[in-house]
């Protein structure tokens, strides 16, 4: 008796498994997800028997309504654009088109143009409750391009709309994993990390995302004025220990020149003589000298 074990694909926690019957196999998702983009670049375009009637029928009315209906067929395409087309609902081998000039069947074969242009896209100001219970708002600028037109097209209905609402969602994620402190100075590593987020998001969808800003982070008035408030008292602080820094480091001169000056009194006459010359060169004025007493009596006596 024979048992014959089928093969059997199911997915577990992000990631591919098949059984044949002796084990598990795995594969990684990625992989899944690559082999499906290949298959929409490479499409299947067997139309069927009545859609190669179809075909044939398009290419008489065409011969027939000569030359009138070449204008029908001549579709241009701009530098930054490519075209999608689809022959009786499938895509046509050979992925994009463009740019330049390219025939379409008509009936049979329609178009969808992509802009492959990067766009800019400012995320709407975002109202956080941070790791730390502080509402902030805050806005970003996202850049993004369609790098494969055919999944832009196939794998989701907008692509602009939906890279979109994945920025804000994204912005939002962020930010809420993280403290006050940590948003206002590690803007860039927070930016780099949502462009890498949103990157292997929008992968299916064919969209890269070229780079992230954060705009602006607006704090409350009440917070503002908090911190107006801490930043000031701790400069005052600041501002007192250099003042009691530099009072000490002068009251060790002056020590240090009262050391000197005590070891020669006639040092202490010198400096007074310079002081006086000091402020009659700042001011002219009347000087008056105290004489020490202790020469009076050598006066009277003579």
């Amino acid at each position: 008796m024979t048992v014959v074990t089928p093969n059997i694909d199911f997915q577990v926690m992000g990631s591919s498994r098949t059984w044949d019957g002796a084990g598990l196999s795995h594969a990684p998702l990625r992989q899944i997800t690559a082999s499906k983009n290949l298959a929409l670049e490479n499409p299947n375009t067997d139309i069927g028997f009545c859609g190669r009637i179809l075909v044939g029928l398009s290419l008489i009315f065409l011969l027939i309504t000569l030359p009138i209906s070449i204008w029908m067929c001549i579709v241009i395409v701009k530098e930054y654009q490519r075209a999608i087309i689809f022959r009786l609902g499938r895509l046509l081998s050979g992925g994009a088109k463009g740019p330049g000039l390219f025939f379409v069947l008509p009936c049979t074969d329609s178009f969808i143009n992509v802009d492959m242009r990067t766009v800019t896209f400012n995320i709407p100001p975002q109202e956080v409750l941070t790791r730390d219970s502080v509402a902030v708002c805050v806005d970003a600028l996202v850049y993004y391009r369609v790098q494969n037109p055919t999944l832009a097209v196939a794998n989701v209905s907008n692509a602009d709309a939906a890279t979109q609402l994945l920025a804000q969602t994204t912005l939002r994620n962020v930010l809420s994993n993280k403290n006050l402190a940590e948003i206002l100075s590690d803007c860039e590593h927070i930016a780099h990390f949502m462009q890498v987020t949103l990157d292997n998001a929008t992968d299916d969808w064919g969209i890269k995302v070229e780079r992230v800003e954060i705009k602006d982070v607006k704090l409350p008035p009440q917070l503002l004025r908090a911190m107006a408030s801490e930043a000031e008292a701790t400069r005052e602080a600041r501002a007192k220990v250099i003042a009691a820094e530099g009072e000490m480091s002068a009251s060790r001169a002056l020590k240090e020149a009262s050391l000197v000056i005590a070891e020669s009194p006639s040092a202490l006459q010198l400096r007074y003589l310079q002081t006086l010359n000091t402020i009659a060169e700042e001011k002219n004025s009347t000087i008056i000298l105290a004489l020490p007493l202790e020469i009076l009596p050598k006066f009277v006596n003579t």
